[in-house]
């Protein structure tokens, strides 16, 4: 599973990316800073279970601070997109085909409408927001569109007369995109369209499928970044209004790498996605530090909670792709061979079974799977039972 970070050039998406996993990157005010893609570990944040057992974990992989567990997850900066990527144009091509596996997109957008549409730097205000959301979305349909049309003709006459089925065909055709044979299905249900004949199928028909087939296989999370720039507030608000149906999490990416970063140096204690900070009385802060930490405290925090980009990951994960989290844990003991307490959390879709998360841990102790335990109720489950996010469970499986 990994998380795309997509946008236009200039608008803070390796700003999001290296405050989000604090991996070196190239960030500078000009277009295709970003030329091949970056990838690094981010974090979901996960409310621990070990404080309900009155312990202490030691997380073989992320981290605990303060009670909140963080869970690595694999993240990607794309390079940026330009109008016209489907049709090759700023490099189209190759950016769009590193988002093929992605599970997720982050849109990053410059909400203070400081950056035009080939991310040239203009007048904060000047330019209107709303057009980035709509040019993604049109770049990613027309991307999954010409894929489908590249033969359909052929294509659609082969499945009838060869009886294989179109969802099956459609399927295949669009692995690469990480389409299956029951979203084709599902689509197609939910659109009305002739399963039976479709040769007949219009062009509308087919971009009307190309966009249910991308809203099902890469969803889009936006994050409005630069949302401390006077004025953005309003053009936030109108992006709101015009993408009713998107989730839009006002973000300030500088300020999150500004406050990791003095985290990471011990200058002051902050936990990532929370609404403050404390300054370190050994810190030393000059005047121009203090100033910076209080415009970030009373511009961001204050105001909108936090700084954005801990909620952007966090519901990606959990809001648009329905994951839980499950930790493996004994009733008797918490803790693995080597005395680590709920050293492991794992990520797994929501609807898994005890049963999927066996085979999750290996598939040897899914196929040897007998029973399963619910360590907080200490009660026996079997293979079919569902999992909840938080849940710390034992599984006893055949040696």
């Amino acid at each position: 599973m990994f998380v795309g970070i997509v946008g236009k050039p200039s608008c803070g998406k390796s700003t999001f990316f290296k405050a989000a996993t604090l991996a070196e990157v190239d960030i500078a005010n000009y277009p295709f800073t970003t030329i091949k893609p970056n990838h690094a570990v981010g974090f979901v944040k996960v409310e621990c279970v070990d404080k309900e057992f009155g312990k202490q974990c030691n997380p073989r992989e992320g981290y605990c601070i303060s009670g909140w567990r963080f869970v690595p997850v694999d993240v990607m900066d794309v390079a940026g997109l330009v109008p016209g990527a489907h049709k090759g144009q700023g490099m189209g091509n190759q950016f769009l085909d590193d988002l093929r596996q992605a599970d997720a997109l982050v849109h990053v957008i410059d909400i203070s409408g400081s950056v035009n549409e080939k991310g040239e730097p203009v007048e904060p205000l000047s330019y209107d927001p709303v057009n980035d959301v709509r040019f993604l979305e049109e770049e990613l349909d027309m991307w999954y569109l010409d894929i489908m049309m590249k033969g359909w003709d052929r294509f659609a006459r082969s499945v009838m007369q060869e009886k294989t089925g179109i969802a099956r065909a459609i399927g295949k055709q669009l692995s690469g995109l990480k389409v299956t044979d029951k979203m084709a299905e599902g689509a197609m249900k939910f659109l009305n369209l002739d399963i039976e004949k479709p040769d007949t199928w219009s062009e509308d028909d087919l971009k009307r499928l190309a966009v249910e087939l991308r809203r099902i296989t890469k969803p889009i999370i936006i994050a409005a970044n630069k949302i401390d720039v006077p004025g953005a507030e309003k053009n936030f608000e109108r992006v709101r209004e015009a993408f009713p149906d998107y989730r839009i999490i006002p973000c300030s990416a500088e300020s999150e790498l500004a406050l990791r970063e003095a985290a990471k140096h011990g200058l002051i204690d902050y936990v990532p996605g929370d609404d403050s900070f404390n300054i370190s009385e050994s810190a030393g802060l000059n005047d121009k530090q203090k100033a910076a930490l209080e415009f970030i405290r009373v511009n961001v925090l204050d105001k909108y909670g936090s700084t954005g980009v801990q909620q952007v990951l966090d519901s990606a994960i959990f809001d648009l792709l329905k994951y839980i989290a499950i930790f493996p844990g004994g009733v008797n003991n918490l803790a693995d061979q080597h005395g680590n307490v709920l050293p492991d959390c794992f990520l797994l879709p929501e609807g898994s079974t005890a049963l999927d998360f066996a085979f999750r841990i290996h598939s040897d102790i899914g196929n040897s799977f007998i029973r399963a335990i619910a360590v907080k109720t200490k009660r026996t489950v079997g293979k079919e039972h569902l999992l909840k996010h938080r849940d710390v469970v034992e599984i006893i499986a055949d040696k």
